[in-house]
């Protein structure tokens, strides 16, 4: 696991950068990414791709549960280039995954152009959704000592950070 990297600037403002190693094969994780019930083991939401098919233009619903009073989102796939790269907006921000063979592995990069106030929150919440996809387990407990990280590290550059959304304590 690396500890997500901040840059700023960008269409948002600020841009966080995780990468995870993966044994799987890029066709492997791509379904992960890609595939409505594998989405659900590790996504923070389900996701709903209209016509069924990851294509750019296609509109995105991303469905929370009751957890945030059941909550939804819209985006669109930005590109869709099997089983290379993904990218999609998520509400205000986009996400780019991008797969490279490692060995008989990948490794996933995952970019969320955001907006500043909300980095360290969201970079708590990817490292355990990759923790998630890369097969580990979640522990509610560790999103706010990773949060506190991330805060003292985005904020001398980034300003005040956002905790979690309202009902996402």
């Amino acid at each position: 696991m690396s500890e997500a990297t901040l840059t700023t600037g960008g269409t948002q403002g600020a841009a966080i950068r995780l990468e995870r190693a993966l044994p799987d094969p890029p066709t492997v994780v791509w379904r992960a990414l890609t595939e409505r019930e594998q989405l659900k083991a590790w996504f923070p939401c389900d996701v709903i791709v209209d016509g069924g098919r990851w294509e750019p233009g296609a509109g995105l619903s991303f469905v929370f549960g009751a957890e945030a009073d059941g909550l939804i989102m819209k985006g669109e796939v930005l590109e869709a280039r099997e089983p290379e790269s993904l990218a999609f907006t998520w509400g205000e921000e986009t996400l780019r995954f991008t797969l490279s063979p490692q060995g008989t592995g990948t490794l996933l990069v995952l970019v969320d152009e955001l907006r500043p106030g909300i980095a360290a929150r969201n970079a708590a919440g990817w490292e355990g959704c990759l923790e998630l996809l890369a097969g580990g387990t979640r522990d509610k407990d560790t999103w706010r000592p990773l949060f506190e990280r991330y805060t003292a590290l985005f904020s001398p550059t980034l300003g005040e950070q956002e905790g979690p959304p309202a009902g996402m304590e």
